[in-house]
């Protein structure tokens, strides 16, 4: 889906310009099914999905954050750091086995010719496979801007900044629980951001107009909704 982003100062200029036409800026967000443990190899709907997060400029990962017995979870509990370190094991494992590959290709030429491109594209995807085999995903890494660039042609998945978005019930929308507390300390760490929703209510909210909208939040005790703030972040994520 292609949003609008939403922002209060667009509203407050066409009001004072009165323009023919107001045109928001936009970000499309492309829904990827769940991965499951053993998507790297093939597992679920696996290397299908892989894919299709390879095409993204940057990721937003959804994680349990609410207790609900008549919502069944596929690992039987709620553990949000759990769920969020086999996402980026299977991510890395993904991304590990695309620079093997490319190792093993351009290894022999980069000793045998001492080819000087060949040797610094060896060197960088070593730095990136050490990385990988210890749990650390690539966006952590300390690149050069010269390393960047050569590994840009690989669409590696674990080099896009991510986003957690935390799906809370309606009562903690005003209050972080324990999963949440969680979440932001495992982010924090990665210097990511957390962006807390609840589905539930936001799947209510995309049916109403505007002012019954704005009703229900106040109703809840929020000034904005989950997704306005994660259009707002997604945007600012991107740059």
């Amino acid at each position: 889906g292609v949003v609008a982003v939403p922002d209060e100062r667009l509203k407050k200029l066409t009001e004072m310009y009165n323009p023919q036409k107001t045109t928001p800026a936009v970000v499309e967000f492309v829904d990827i099914a769940g991965l499951v443990k053993g998507a790297s190899k093939g597992e679920g709907l696996g290397n299908k999905f892989l894919s299709h997060i390879r095409e993204t400029d940057a990721i937003v990962e959804v994680v349990r954050c609410f207790e609900d017995s008549n919502v069944v979870h596929v690992d039987g509990s709620v553990n949000p750091i759990r769920d969020i370190e086999i996402i980026n094991l299977e991510l890395s494992i993904s991304d590990l086995e695309i620079i093997n590959g490319r190792i093993s290709r351009i290894a022999k030429k980069a000793q045998t010719n001492r080819d000087k491109d060949a040797l610094k594209e060896l060197e960088t995807l070593n730095k990136a496979k050490e990385a990988l085999e210890c749990g650390k995903p690539l966006r952590l890494v300390d690149f050069t801007e010269e390393d960047l660039a050569l590994l840009k042609n690989f669409s590696l998945i674990t080099l896009k900044p991510v986003i957690y978005l935390a799906n809370v019930s309606e009562e903690d929308l005003t209050n972080d629980n324990n999963y949440v507390q969680m979440v932001t300390e495992y982010a924090k760490k990665e210097g990511a951001q957390t962006v807390k929703i609840c589905a539930k209510l936001e799947s209510e909210l995309s049916e109403l107009n505007d002012d019954d909208k704005k009703e229900m939040l106040s109703v809840v005790g929020i000034e904005e909704s989950g997704l306005d703030k994660l259009i707002q972040s997604s945007y600012s994520l991107l740059g």
